[in-house]
């Protein structure tokens, strides 16, 4: 079964090539949308969007996580499979249990490692769908960008085939690496101050942030002195998780990362509704292959349904969501890529205003417009 949706699914591929551009990402087969303006490369494969750049960007610096290329620099053999740039886990986060292993499920969900089917293609905009046959749901995305803009407008469907409600786990594990993220120059802002750091108990290992403490975002402290989570951090050979509430007050979230190197910001807006949480796995190992995963979803942490559940409230809030039986859950964010002017080292707010997304640093009185036709109505 597997084999042959590999093969219609390459077969779908050449049969999209006139509509996007056909190119190769780690060995992996991939499309590109173009809008002129942005390139954004996506892996039939898993779904991932493993390439985002600007297209006058001389050096072509692309913000996201590229394990493979990484361990190779580093002499290092790759070991993330699927797992690069931003993918999705669905319907999955994290780790599973004894029970799930031994019935063949796996963390992270089904989403990124089956072939998805491309539905739908014409220029500058690609429709997925793939049957996730353990958990029984189909997943829909579709992703669009319009020309001249630099902006990515993302849709999804989850559709659950069984005839009971439950608790789904769904994350889009955004995540940006090494060298667009370096030690002390990659700043990430966000629409939220309820956070806390992942409960681990005694197991610390590389961990410098103490166990389920609450804390305002960005300040933490820490055994060795408050920290500002914000910034990445001075030295590697450290792993953090956080886990923080979107603005109940906000419609629209926001969740950006900027290189103060390359003056090169990457964003998320997305619809509360859709997204409450985000988890921030800050990950810097000795070897330098640094990721920064910036992964929002419905739940704060990467975690088993159970140990998901046992959390709920967390800052009064749900830490899961329902997918009702025989029915759909839908999501849209949009993605976003464009250079920064000096002094641009905050972002303290994201809003949609009239076809528009305005990007806003108050203290430098600075701000940064970009074309954004489709919004998220």
């Amino acid at each position: 079964m597997r084999k042959r949706q590999l093969v219609w699914m390459l077969a779908a591929l050449s049969q999209a090539a006139l509509a996007q551009k056909s190119v190769t990402h780690e060995g992996h087969e991939g499309l590109q949308l173009s809008s002129g303006k942005a390139e954004l490369v996506v892996l039939p494969q898993g779904g991932a969007f493993v390439s985002f750049v600007l297209a006058d960007d001389e050096n072509h610096v692309n913000p996201l996580w590229d394990p493979l290329r990484m361990a190779r620099e580093a002499g290092l053999r790759p070991n993330f499979g699927a797992s690069m740039g931003h993918f999705l886990c669905v319907d999955g986060f994290g780790p599973v249990t004894k029970a799930e292993q031994a019935a063949g499920f796996r963390g992270h969900g089904e989403a990124h490692e089956l072939p998805w089917n491309i539905v739908h293609s014409k220029e500058n905009e690609v429709t997925f769908r793939v049957l996730l046959p353990k958990v029984q749901e189909v997943l829909t995305r579709k992703i669009s960008m319009v020309p001249g803009e630099q902006v990515a407008l993302v849709e999804s469907d989850i559709e659950s085939l069984l005839p009971f409600d439950r608790v789904m786990l769904w994350a889009e594990h955004a995540t940006i690496g090494a060298p667009f993220l370096s030690l002390g120059k990659t700043v990430v802002d966000q629409s939220t101050s309820q956070c806390q750091t992942k409960p681990y108990g005694g197991a610390k290992g590389p961990r410098t942030f103490p166990s389920g403490e609450n804390f305002t975002w960005p300040m933490v402290k820490t055994a060795g002195g408050e920290v500002n989570a914000r910034v990445a951090p001075g030295k590697d050979g450290t792993m953090n998780h956080i886990g923080c509430l979107f603005d109940p007050k906000r419609e629209h979230e926001f969740v950006t990362a900027i290189s103060l190197t390359d003056h090169l910001l990457i964003g998320y807006l997305i619809r509360r509704e859709d997204y409450p949480w985000v988890q921030h796995w800050m990950n810097y190992p000795s070897n330098r292959t640094y990721s920064w995963g910036l992964e929002f979803g419905m739940q704060p942490y990467d975690m088993t349904k159970e140990e998901i559940l046992a959390l709920t409230p967390m800052f009064g809030k749900p830490t899961f969501r329902w997918l009702p039986a025989k029915s759909k859950v839908s999501t849209k964010f949009l993605m976003f890529l464009t250079k920064v002017p000096d002094g641009f080292d905050k972002v303290d707010d994201v809003r949609l205003e009239s076809g528009k997304l305005v990007i806003e640093n108050r203290k430098a009185n600075k701000r940064v417009t970009l074309a954004a036709s489709r919004g998220l109505e």
